[in-house]
């Protein structure tokens, strides 16, 4: 017989006892979470060979019961996870949360909100499309509701080549009944595969090529175009390439730029980039998941300047705006492009609704279902304020340099790139190292700071070279934090070239 009253308790519902368990057991959950983030070390899990020995997903008929459950994955995955808001979580664009996005998050997952119909989220849609309408202004579009909350970049940039390359077969073929062509509709023109090209510099991120693989025009339809000393789009190159592309009768669908590169940080010229591309009816995408913090900076939105002239824009809030993932943003600066994704469902949005004032979310969206993201956005802007957050972004910028002008004073360091926004790129060279061996000893300096706990640095290829890499983004990080993680990559650099020479090294990862 079903006991409809276990299931009261095991679900968030009105139920007295499953009211108290939520309180009882969040209580628990928030007190594991507060004495995690004592721990000073860094990362405490071990190498991947320990940790792949200790977890296990054993499942069994009755259960252990979810007091049982949480401890155990408090100690299996909380306590073993890394703290990426440790000065010395540096890797990658992985970044310490704020409070108000902490808190956010309860409010998000009690509600269980879905962004796909307005009755599926009634005040959650209404203030999405508030904070859309902000982040247009703070880009420089006239203010307007084209804009939708994403998983990230990889889904916004999705959507930027997207739409292009639809506008663009839409602006050149026609059907046999002469009408626009409509890739909805009517698919991809044959010749279009090959005819058609999104153009992006060499250190654009990897969702380019692989979105437009997954878009069915396979990687060729990506032409990379070579970057300048500072790692951004060469604009004479660029100027070249579409030169070339379009004497052999291709057609440039769209423009991908970069405002902050994964590695260098690097932010391409927008205005240069606009001019070149209306000479080729060509869309500008900028990919700025990392650099659009700069919106919000106190100092530094001149960088962006440029970025008002677009066609649209991707924006990463889990990066240097320091929300927890997953929150992004697409803005698209003409409303009536979404018509290229569009699709009338009348279970979820009717034209009655519509005709009534009714936000028709999913219209704009690639998801259905989907989070109700933009809160944590909206309670860290509005508790902290423009300025406050503004300085924290402008924080890692300031930091960066200070590390870069550090690492130029030290003998056993090398600055590979003049840092441009918040990434210090460099490595580790230790005296009379044999030159041949520096690039896996970087790999294994960072590969065993890790396993040990102390330090996550990013490892990457800078022309050719392993190099090591910090993302100086973190508000909370000081010089001093930076200069102890730079003595211990030296002190590690040493023991492994002194195991090396003994004849008794061995990679802790494995």
């Amino acid at each position: 017989m079903v006991d409809f009253a276990k299931h009261q308790q095991a679900l968030l519902c009105r139920d007295p006892q499953s009211i108290s368990d939520y309180k009882t057991l969040m209580q628990t959950a928030v007190n594991a979470v507060a004495e995690w983030l004592k721990n000073e070390k860094m990362y405490t899990g071990g190498s991947i060979k320990q940790l792949r020995s200790e977890i296990a997903f054993n499942p069994s008929k009755q259960g252990i019961g979810l007091e049982k459950s949480l401890q155990r994955l408090i100690e299996l995955f909380l306590n073993k996870s890394l703290k990426v808001h440790h000065p010395h979580s540096l890797a990658h664009l992985h970044c310490p949360t704020m409070v108000a996005s902490q808190i956010a998050e309860v409010l998000i997952n009690a509600t269980n909100q879905s962004m796909d119909s307005w009755d599926q989220s009634p005040a959650g849609s209404l203030m999405e499309v508030q904070l859309i309408d902000w982040l247009r202004q703070k880009v420089g579009f006239a203010p307007g509701q084209a804009g939708v909350f994403t998983s990230g970049g990889t889904q916004s940039n999705l959507m930027g080549v997207l739409l292009a390359r639809d506008a663009c077969i839409a602006k050149n073929w026609k059907t046999v009944e002469g009408k626009e062509w409509s890739v909805q509709q009517d698919g991809i023109p044959a010749d279009a595969i090959k005819k058609v090209k999104v153009v992006c510099s060499e250190n654009a991120h990897f969702s380019v090529q692989k979105n437009m693989a997954m878009m069915g025009m396979g990687f060729q339809s990506v032409v990379t175009v070579p970057c300048n000393a500072n790692a951004q789009m060469d604009i004479v190159a660029l100027q070249k390439t579409l030169t070339e592309l379009t004497a052999k009768g291709n057609l440039i669908a769209c423009i991908v730029s970069t405002a902050g590169t994964t590695d260098a940080g690097a932010i391409d010229s927008l205005k240069d980039i606009r001019k070149l591309a209306d000479q080729y009816e060509a869309w500008v995408h900028v990919d700025a998941a990392w650099g659009g913090a700069l919106l919000l900076s106190n100092e530094y939105r001149h960088w962006l300047d440029g970025l008002e002239l677009v066609d649209s824009v991707t924006l990463d809030f889990h990066k240097h705006f320091f929300q927890s993932i997953s929150c992004g943003a697409f803005l698209l600066k003409d409303e009536k492009n979404f018509r290229f994704i569009d699709y009338k469902a009348d279970y979820l949005n009717s034209e009655y609704d519509e005709e009534h004032g009714v936000p028709n979310l999913v219209s704009k969206s690639l998801q259905t279902t989907r989070r109700f993201d933009a809160l944590k956005l909206w309670l860290t802007v509005e508790a902290l304020g423009e300025e406050l957050y503004g300085s924290m972004i402008d924080h890692g910028i300031k930091l960066t340099r200070e590390v870069a002008d550090y690492i130029k004073e030290n003998d056993e360091l090398e600055l590979l790139v003049e840092p441009q926004f918040a990434s210090v790129l460099f490595r580790v060279v230790p005296t009379n190292y044999p030159v041949e061996f520096i690039d896996n000893l970087n790999q294994h300096v960072a590969d065993e700071l890790f396993a040990c706990g102390e330090a996550n640095i990013g490892v990457t290829k800078v022309n050719g070279i392993q190099a090591l890499k910090m993302t100086t983004l973190s508000p909370i990080a000081t010089l001093d934090n930076v200069k102890v993680l730079l003595n211990q990559v030296i002190s590690e650099a040493h023991r492994i070239k002194g195991a090396v020479v003994e004849g008794n090294y061995q990679i802790v990862i494995d």
